[in-house]
């Protein structure tokens, strides 16, 4: 009889977490999968993911940390198996400058957003780079970042600090020497 209680306290923990935090999780399905259709999948493997974890889920964090670490140990899965099959070069903070422009034919059209743009950026992020990224585009501080990550708050301020840096450049002005 316990184990049925233990359910239905699961259930509802889980339907709980997903009205409250579902939206983060459909943003963050979206910074992980390009593709709509595996996208759609690796929300759903998201929910399968959170609503088992409630079954060890003992307030060991914040609730909305819980989350955040479940949905990205998925979604860096689920993009790491995709890597695999499709053979998409990832990139580090180091060569993140190779990251097509807007003179590259091939990846600059008229109608992409900036948004967009920046998104393809963060698509071709190393998991752990993405990972401290998108939860920062979900307004998280560095301290709730690294409750996830496991980093410390200063390394991720630093890490925030120096991708900003880098995923901004292709948008400043260009200096005029004189």
């Amino acid at each position: 009889m316990s184990q049925a209680i233990g359910k239905a306290q699961q259930d509802a923990r889980y339907v709980v977490a997903a009205r409250v935090h579902g939206g983060m999780i459909e943003r963050l399905a979206r910074g992980y999968e390009a593709d709509p259709e595996l996208r759609r999948d690796l929300v759903q493997d998201i929910h399968a993911a959170l609503w088992r974890s409630f079954a060890i889920f003992a307030g060991q964090c914040a609730e909305k940390s819980w989350v955040h670490r479940i949905a990205h140990n998925v979604a860096v899965t689920h993009m790491m198996t995709g890597r695999r099959r499709r053979r998409v070069p990832l990139v580090g903070l180091e060569e993140i400058d190779t990251l097509p422009g807007d003179d590259d034919p091939e990846h600059a059209t008229a109608d992409r957003t900036l948004s967009e743009r920046l998104l393809g950026a963060i698509h071709q992020l190393k998991p752990a780079d993405r990972q401290v990224m998108l939860l920062y585009l979900e307004d998280l501080t560095a301290g709730e970042i690294g409750e996830v990550t496991g980093l410390s708050a200063g390394a991720v301020a630093v890490r925030i600090h120096r991708l900003k840096a880098l995923l901004a450049e292709p948008y400043a002005p260009e200096e005029k020497s004189a």
